[in-house]
C-alpha cells in the first residue's frame, strides 16, 4: 500500500500549524467526512483571519502616502487651509493634548510633512509584503496615534474620528505579525529548514537578519523612488482646494482689498524673520532684516515645484523637497534645482511697525 502522499500531506499540515486532528486524511463521505472538511475550512479561515485587515491597511497607507505626495495643497504654505501647515496650526490652537510638541513641525513643515508621507508609504509596503510586520504595525499605530491626538482630537463624538479606529486596527497585526503569505513567513520557514540541517542558532538568526535587511533596503528604495516620482510628476496643481481635516478658525481667504499685514519691528531681528500672508494670494511671506535697517519680504513658495521653504537660517532659505537654497537678503538662487529667485516684496517701516507692501516685479 502506498503511503508516501498521505505522509507528505500530513507533514505539510504540521508545517502550517494545523492540529493532528485536522491532519487526518479526509473521509470520502458521510457525516464524519463532512465534519472533517468543515474543521479544515475553519482552521484555514483562522489561519488567514488577519489577511483582509492586513491588505486593507497596507493598501490604504500606500494610497494615503501617494495621495499626499501628489497633492499640491499638502505641501503648500500657510495660505492654503488644506496644507500641512494650516492643519497643524489648527491642531495646535484647537486643544490638542500634544500641542506643545508641534512647534518643531511648524518650524520645518515641509520636512515633517514629507516624513509623514514617506512613513505612511514604508508602513503600507511593509504591511502588504509582510516584511518586519510587527515593526510596520508599530509604525502605523504611532502615526495614527499622533493623528488622533492632533487632527482628530476635536472630533465629537470620538467615534466619528477615524484615526482612533485605525489605531485599534493595527493592534492585531502588532500582536500577531505577518507570518503567512509574507516575506517574514518565508524567512521563518527557511530558518526552520536551516535548524533542521544542523546550523547553529546564531548563524540562523544572522542570516535571517541580513536577508531581511536586504529586502527592507530594496523595498525602501523602490518606495522612495515611487514616492519621489509621484511628488515630481504627479502633483495636481489645478485641483480645487480640499476641506481641511481639522477645523480651521478663520481660514485665510485671498483678498486683494484686505489691509496690508503688519508685524512689530522688534519681532524681526537682524538675520531673523517673521511670517505674514500676502493678502492678494494667501501665500506665506517671510519679512526679513538681512542688514540693520534693511527690510524686505520673500515668498515662502519655492519656484522649483511649489514646496514651502523653511524660515531663513544662516542667511539662506532652504527647500526640503529637492534641496534648493535661496539668498535670505535678495531671494536669489544659491543652488538648484530651482532656477528662478523667490518673489520679493517691499516692506516699509513706520515707527515700531513693519508693513508688507506689494510684490516687486
Amino acid at each position: 500500500m502506498r503511503t508516501g502522499p498521505v505522509r507528505e500531506w500530513q507533514a505539510r499540515g504540521k508545517v502550517y500549524g494545523m492540529s493532528e486532528a485536522s491532519n487526518a486524511v479526509p473521509a470520502g463521505g458521510g457525516a464524519t467526512g463532512r465534519a472533517d472538511r468543515a474543521a479544515q475550512r475553519r482552521a484555514l479561515a483562522s489561519k488567514y483571519a488577519l489577511l483582509p485587515l492586513r491588505l486593507f491597511l497596507g493598501v490604504t497607507f500606500v494610497y494615503a502616502a501617494l495621495d499626499k505626495l501628489s497633492d499640491a495643497h499638502f505641501l503648500a504654505g500657510a495660505g492654503d487651509p488644506a496644507s500641512f501647515v494650516s492643519q497643524t496650526q489648527a491642531a495646535k490652537s484647537g486643544g490638542s493634548p500634544i500641542s506643545f510638541l508641534l512647534g518643531p513641525a511648524l518650524d520645518h513643515p515641509t520636512l515633517f510633512a514629507l516624513a509623514i508621507a514617506f512613513g505612511e508609504l514604508a508602513v503600507g509596503l511593509g504591511t502588504l509584503l509582510g516584511l518586519w510586520g510587527r515593526v510596520a504595525a508599530l509604525g502605523g499605530a504611532l502615526l495614527n496615534l499622533s493623528l488622533w491626538l492632533t487632527v482628530s482630537w476635536s472630533v465629537s463624538p470620538y467615534y466619528l474620528g477615524n484615526d482612533l479606529g485605525y489605531l485599534m486596527a493595527w493592534t492585531p497585526l502588532l500582536l500577531a505579525g505577518t507570518p503567512y503569505l509574507s516575506v517574514d513567513g518565508y524567512l521563518a520557514r527557511r530558518a526552520d529548514r536551516d535548524r533542521a540541517r544542523g546550523l547553529g542558532e546564531d548563524h540562523v538568526k544572522r542570516r535571517a537578519l541580513v536577508d531581511g535587511g536586504i529586502a527592507a533596503v530594496a523595498i525602501g528604495g523602490a518606495g522612495l523612488l515611487s514616492g519621489s516620482l509621484t511628488r515630481t510628476f504627479g502633483r495636481d496643481r489645478s485641483a480645487v482646494p480640499r476641506q481641511s481635516a481639522a477645523p480651521v478658525s478663520n481660514p485665510p481667504v485671498a483678498n486683494a482689498q484686505a489691509p496690508a499685514p503688519t508685524v512689530a519691528a522688534a519681532s524681526v531681528p537682524v538675520g531673523g524673520s517673521a511670517q505674514v500672508k500676502d493678502p492678494a494670494t494667501g501665500d506665506a511671506v517671510y519679512i526679513v532684516q538681512p542688514k540693520a535697517g534693511q527690510y524686505c519680504g520673500l515668498s515662502s513658495v519655492c519656484t522649483h515645484s511649489g514646496c514651502a521653504v523653511d524660515a531663513p537660517k544662516n542667511g539662506q532659505l532652504y527647500c526640503p523637497c529637492h534641496g534648493s537654497r535661496f539668498d535670505a537678503a535678495t531671494g536669489a538662487v544659491v543652488n538648484g534645482p530651482a532656477v528662478k529667485p523667490l518673489p520679493k516684496y517691499a516692506v516699509t517701516k513706520d515707527g515700531d511697525k513693519l508693513t508688507l507692501g506689494p510684490q516687486q516685479g
